[in-house]
């Protein structure tokens, strides 16, 4: 499924939805089901620098398929509704090639309002960790090359 098929699932899963306090669960919901990091993993190194609430992620290269490795990323974060942001932004990113990552346009957060209905340090997080998981996407269209 491309990035594009995805955003538009997201976009109509909470379309489905008028109250934000419903779409907030959503996301909680999208948080619960995400497979926590191991503790070894949530360190400095892999903090996501300009967050409120603690943001890890960590990544790899796929190169199952050596024509179009795909970028895997694995995160956590010590807050409910960041890790539920967490794991959107990995539904939609991870199991992609570094190019399409580094290239797509991420339509489906001005679609449903998420920044909007975010606290400013909250939005300047969700850029952060779009920031980095680009950069680790970059890194690895660097390497591909």
């Amino acid at each position: 499924m491309s990035i594009n098929q995805i955003q538009d699932e997201i976009i109509e899963e909470f379309s489905m939805m008028d109250d934000w306090m419903d779409r907030y669960e959503l996301i909680i919901d999208y948080g619960k089901s995400l497979r926590p990091l191991p503790d070894s993993d949530k360190n400095d190194r892999n903090l996501i620098d300009g967050c409120q609430a603690k943001v890890w992620f960590t990544v790899e290269l796929d190169t199952t398929d050596n024509q179009n490795p795909k970028v895997i990323y694995h995160g956590d974060a010590d807050a409910i509704l960041v890790k539920g942001i967490v794991a959107l932004l990995i539904r939609v990113l991870s199991n992609h090639t570094p190019k399409e990552i580094v290239d797509a346009e991420l339509y489906f957060i001005d679609k449903i309002n998420l920044r909007e209905h975010l606290s400013p340090t909250r939005s300047n997080g969700l850029a952060a960790m779009l920031h980095q998981m680009r950069l680790f996407a970059l890194t690895y269209l660097s390497a591909v090359k």
